[in-house]
């Protein structure tokens, strides 16, 4: 059965390669026959040329930047989440108002907190923090839902040997929350990049951000282009190295599979 699966998950993976060749191919094709003239969209090829004469000397100060910003809102933003749901589980009177509390803060536009938070805070607190509220609101839901779907069996198990709800919440629904919550974390890795890079915006030295919109001002098409792939690479490292880490820690989920 893990054979099968096994050649499951690599034709998947071959289908996407192929799929993601396609579409360069046919963005080649389009912008050096169809948009030959529109500046707007270069080839892939020039893109590319350009991403490599800028070099690592332009890129790498820039990654490095957004990177450290995202990986400090990934980490509070998701910490603040995660013991709010064990705490929601411990104490379950608090559930609606702490869920009402995020659910705003989920739907508070980033760009217009954002001038808030850069009068209120210095440096690159702003960006992490909207690094981390880009990830509190999934991340909980996540947890929460992963703790909820614990086995009733287990749970009656624990109660049965005079277990409470801390017991029961250490023995058994934090082990079943896993495969929940490193879902959730999946999609807060991209939205953690996401965050930083709006945070970035509102100004600053470096950043992916602050190189994109000097390239906007400079009209260089091609480099925004560049800028924009490198930022989407970067956030797809980051769901990768969750998924990896997610698997590690859930090995029952293969086998289950």
């Amino acid at each position: 059965m893990n054979g099968g699966a096994e050649r499951s998950r690599a034709s998947r993976w071959l289908i996407g390669a192929a799929g993601f060749v396609a579409l360069i191919a046919l963005w080649q094709l389009l912008t050096a026959t169809v948009g030959s003239g529109n500046l707007e969209w270069p080839t892939p090829w020039s893109i590319a040329s350009l991403i490599g004469s800028d070099g690592w000397h332009f890129y790498w100060p820039n990654v490095q930047t957004t990177t450290w910003e995202a990986i400090k809102g990934f980490f509070w933003g998701n910490l603040v989440a995660i013991a709010l749901a064990l705490l929601i589980l411990l104490v379950p009177v608090i559930e609606k108002p702490l869920l009402q509390l995020s659910m705003i803060s989920y739907c508070l536009p980033i760009v217009a907190i954002g001038p808030v938070l850069a009068v209120s805070f210095s440096g690159e607190q702003p960006k992490s923090i909207l690094a981390g509220m880009a990830v509190f609101f999934t991340t909980l839901i996540g947890m929460l839902v992963g703790l909820r779907s614990a086995d009733r069996a287990s749970l009656d198990v624990v109660r049965a040997f005079g277990g409470g709800r801390y017991h029961a919440l250490v023995k058994v629904r934090f082990k079943a929350s896993l495969p929940s919550l490193f879902g959730s974390l999946r999609i807060a890795a991209p939205a953690a990049v996401l965050g930083a890079i709006i945070g970035e915006y509102l100004g600053g030295d470096s950043g992916l951000g602050v190189a994109m919109i000097n390239s906007e001002q400079s009209l260089n098409i091609a480099r925004t282009w560049g800028i924009a792939l490198v930022a989407t690479a970067l956030a797809g490292l980051g769901y990768a190295l969750v998924a990896v880490l997610g698997r590690a820690a859930t090995p029952w989920t293969r086998k289950a599979g």
